[in-house]
């Protein structure tokens, strides 16, 4: 067994350690998003290495992170991880207009997102949020804001990795295991409360509320 107590860099985000990698004999070790999370486990590589991973606290792996490269036998050991699908908002399309429209719209978005706690990153017109609940809900909450000019889909997470640098990719995809929650309005005096937990089981919890109930965030 191998064990791993650090990174050696990774593929996405050091152009020399990915040429010598793309040359070398590379065994994966396919990890599902969750797994990933974690900062000490083991598993079996695709060449049946046993690897037994061990980083330091609250630290985990990310696509693309190299474990061992081995210059003299040509060989490597890779993270390949495999991702959640990402929300992704473009603000394209209000770059043409005026500062005041501008700000308006970023406030707005600002305040739909925040409500959710949803962590996000931003890279240029684009925002990318991590699935941290049902598809159907983080639409719907886009939906209901109906904000102008600003567009949303849900792209597969391997094709927004070679837009995003190490650290961007660590943020977008290193909490994602953490409960998380949405407030989802519909009919005046009603809303509910959706909570996914890290085994990604999903419970909505319907609230009524009479006159005279005020829920603040």
């Amino acid at each position: 067994m191998k064990i791993f107590s650090e990174v050696i860099g990774n593929i996405h985000g050091d152009k020399n350690l990915a040429e010598k990698i793309e040359k070398a004999s590379v065994e994966y070790l396919d990890l599902d998003q969750w797994t990933a999370q974690k900062s000490r486990f083991i598993v079996t590589g695709d060449k049946g290495t046993q690897c037994a991973v061990a980083l330091k606290r609250n630290t985990q792996l990310i696509e693309g992170d190299v474990l061992e490269y081995d210059p003299d036998t040509n060989s490597a050991i890779v993270a390949r991880i495999e991702l959640s699908p990402v929300f992704v908002i473009d603000l394209a399309a209000i770059e043409k207009e005026d500062k005041l429209k501008i700000i308006q719209t970023c406030i707005e978005l600002g305040h739909a997102i925040g409500n959710q706690h949803w962590p996000a990153v931003i890279k240029g017109t684009k925002v990318y949020i991590p699935l941290t609940v049902d598809k159907k809900v983080m639409k719907s909450v886009m939906d209901t804001h109906a904000i102008p000019e600003v567009t949303y889909e849900f792209q597969a997470g391997k094709e927004v990795i070679p837009y995003l640098a190490p650290h961007e990719i660590r943020n977008l995809f290193g909490g994602t295991a953490q409960e998380s929650h949405a407030h989802v309005h519909g009919d005046p005096g009603m809303h509910a409360h959706v909570h996914t937990h890290p085994d990604g089981t999903t419970h909505v919890h319907p609230h009524v509320h009479d006159d005279e109930h005020h829920h603040d965030h």
